[in-house]
């Protein structure tokens, strides 16, 4: 079982965010296209699949995706895949389907953004959502815990 996210990288993440500046702007997850076989990808690697939400031009969405979740997925690999809300690029969901991410966020019954989830085997959310990121002094903690959750429900 993977320890908690490292003081380390917590470090690197927090001090990454502010020398980055405009630089990290650009920054992004990569989209998700295939949840199906990212999901199998992640469960290869005994980890669970990590989902952020995000809404284009969202200041928080940013803050999140740059400073806690691209950290987790550079420094640690974490399996990380982004759905855009209101975006009509294609994926294919858990079963193969092909649907819009828009729909896919819709069938999810997500209104906020950003929105993390946590899978594990047949595409089940395996630990409590992340919403919102309206303590940033805490967030860390928050994503830990689920990291936690997530991983407990895969062992």
């Amino acid at each position: 079982m993977k320890q908690p996210i490292s003081r380390r990288a917590l470090i690197v993440s927090t001090l990454a965010g502010f020398e980055m500046g405009n630089a990290a702007s650009a920054a992004m997850l990569p989209l998700a296209v295939s949840l199906q076989q990212e999901l199998s990808l992640a469960l290869e690697k005994r980890q669970p699949l990590v989902v952020m939400v995000s809404l284009d031009g969202c200041p928080f969405c940013k803050v999140v995706r740059e400073n806690y979740l691209l950290p987790l997925l550079q420094l640690e690999g974490l399996p990380i895949v982004q759905v855009d809300m209101r975006s009509q690029q294609l994926l294919r969901d858990f079963r193969g389907q092909s649907l819009s991410h828009d729909a896919q966020v819709r069938s999810w019954r997500i209104r906020l953004a950003p929105t993390v989830l946590f899978f594990g085997r047949q595409g089940r959310e395996i630990a409590e959502r992340l919403i919102g990121a309206s303590l940033p002094d805490f967030y860390g903690a928050y994503l830990n815990d689920r990291l936690q959750q997530a991983r407990a429900a895969l062992s």
